[in-house]
């Protein structure tokens, strides 16, 4: 697999792949997402892969091929106060698989050359959220060794 930073030309790609993930929480939470949706525009995912502060990794079968298997949006986050240690931490907003590419050792491949960047980059942490019923992205991110950093709750009022 060939794994690298994003760049403009994989914006398409990056699209149809953010729907798909959109529509994972659509089936899981309808009542606060939308189906066949993005979280990014083309406009907005145009900033996110220029910043240096918003890593972005694409995942290809090889360096020739065109259709992403996969991605990884992050950002960095330095996190500090009056009672917390300075930490930086690369949270991870998206990773995702394409539907048909799951099995494969995609999303683990994706994963350790994020993690191994981030070593790299002097980072002291990776966070992420996943959401409840996404049982095998939980799964997934166990199996990477990640553990429970804090839970985050709700009560429905409607």
């Amino acid at each position: 697999m060939y794994i690298r930073r994003a760049v403009a030309k994989d914006i398409p790609e990056l699209l149809r792949l953010l729907c798909q993930v959109n529509n994972v929480h659509a089936d899981i939470r309808p009542d606060l997402f939308c189906h066949d949706k993005t979280k990014y525009t083309e406009e907005e995912l145009v900033s996110v892969i220029r910043s240096d502060d918003t890593p972005v990794f694409v995942c290809f079968e090889d360096e020739n091929s065109a259709e992403m298997l996969g991605y990884c949006i992050s950002m960095y986050e330095n996190k500090s106060g009056h009672s917390l240690k300075e930490v930086r931490t690369l949270y991870l907003d998206d990773i995702c698989v394409d539907s048909k590419a799951r099995g494969r050792g995609v999303g683990t491949a994706i994963y350790q050359y994020v993690r191994s960047y981030a070593k790299k980059n002097e980072v002291y942490n990776i966070t992420l959220n996943v959401w409840e019923h996404n049982d095998s992205a939980i799964a997934f991110y166990k199996a990477m060794g990640l553990n429970v950093l804090k839970y985050g709750m709700e009560d429905i009022l409607n």
